[in-house]
């Protein structure tokens, strides 16, 4: 038998696939006993999991269903195995990056803004400063969206969600640069070390990155000063990754574009200058939450305590890199 700790309010239906050895335990968000449990799944980035933890006896393995696990890496104590929730956001966070920069690229926020005010804003719009460069349309048109084919998206962070965004954004045409923390070869996948070099290559940058001492901060003034003039820039990573004053600079100086699904600080204050700055796109970290996300987690889930309970290595055991 195994004792498995779960949310108290935790649909069974989600219990399934569990296997029989598997026992139960429901824990309270704001337990007031202690609890014996072998291994604890924990969905989502809840503030009071540390002291959850705290009344939690016996703990051997903590499963998160979230990809990061950067909110728990600072309260766990050596001795209990942490797993991450690797490839389970793959789907959900690749659909969102790709609707985020297919979105961008055809001006939906601006049309959706525009429409909100009643305006008919085709030849007529504003210029926004990246729809109309000169070319060989000058004095026949007006560009008032862009083409995601033939373009360069650089993937930072190429692991299993950036191979999923690579595979969705293929059928459109687009070219591919790919940077992890250490290089490989099939495919082509460059070190973190080459990121300045691949920046100015770059039409759309994707940060995919865990929250780690190493990825925070990896974008300043200097990296979105090395953009291309006018690049989107999407960060479905955490928000510390991207530092927030620089990111304003260059938004505000309208030479780069961004889609933030993360910010900091998280949540988003309402009088925060970056819900303002011009050619940013912003949702409020919803990129993995899906109705389907929670079933693959289970499933995962179950998978996990099969391999526990048969004595086989568990899959995405974070490391002390944080990932």
């Amino acid at each position: 038998m195994v004792r498995v700790g779960i949310d108290e309010n935790l649909s069974s239906e989600l219990l399934v696939d569990f296997p029989r050895e598997a026992e139960i335990v429901r824990i309270p968000g704001k337990p007031t006993q202690d609890y014996d449990v072998d291994f604890w799944i924990l969905p989502f980035a809840r503030s009071d999991a540390s002291a959850t933890f705290a009344h939690l006896r016996g703990l051997k393995v903590i499963q998160s269903m979230m990809a990061g696990v950067d909110w728990i890496i600072p309260w766990l104590p050596k001795g209990v195995t942490l797993c991450d929730g690797r490839g389970i956001h793959d789907i959900s966070t690749s659909e969102w990056v790709v609707a985020a920069i297919i979105s961008t690229l055809k001006r939906f926020p601006l049309y959706r803004d525009l429409q909100n005010r009643h305006e008919w804003g085709g030849q007529a719009a504003v210029r926004d400063g990246f729809l109309n460069e000169g070319g060989a349309q000058t004095g026949q048109y007006r560009i008032l969206s862009e083409d995601l084919a033939g373009k360069t998206v650089l993937i930072i962070g190429y692991g299993s969600i950036g191979a999923a965004i690579e595979a969705r954004l293929t059928p459109f045409g687009a070219k591919f640069l790919r940077v992890a923390r250490s290089a490989r070869i099939t495919p082509q996948v460059s070190p973190i070390s080459d990121l300045h070099s691949l920046l100015p290559q770059a039409d759309v940058v994707v940060a995919i990155v865990p929250l780690t001492p190493e990825t925070e901060g990896l974008f300043k003034e200097k990296e979105l000063g090395l953009m291309k003039p006018g690049a989107l820039l999407v960060n479905a990573a955490r928000g510390p990754v991207v530092d927030t004053n620089a990111l304003l600079a260059a938004l505000n100086a309208k030479k780069i574009r961004a889609a933030l699904d993360v910010t900091d600080p998280e949540p988003l204050p309402s009088d925060h200058p970056l819900w303002s700055a011009p050619n940013c796109f912003i949702t409020p970290h919803i990129a993995g939450s899906t109705p389907e996300f929670i079933h693959r987690a289970f499933r995962f889930g179950a998978v996990q305590l099969r391999r526990y309970l048969a004595g086989e290595p568990l899959e995405n055991i974070v490391t002390d890199a944080g990932y």
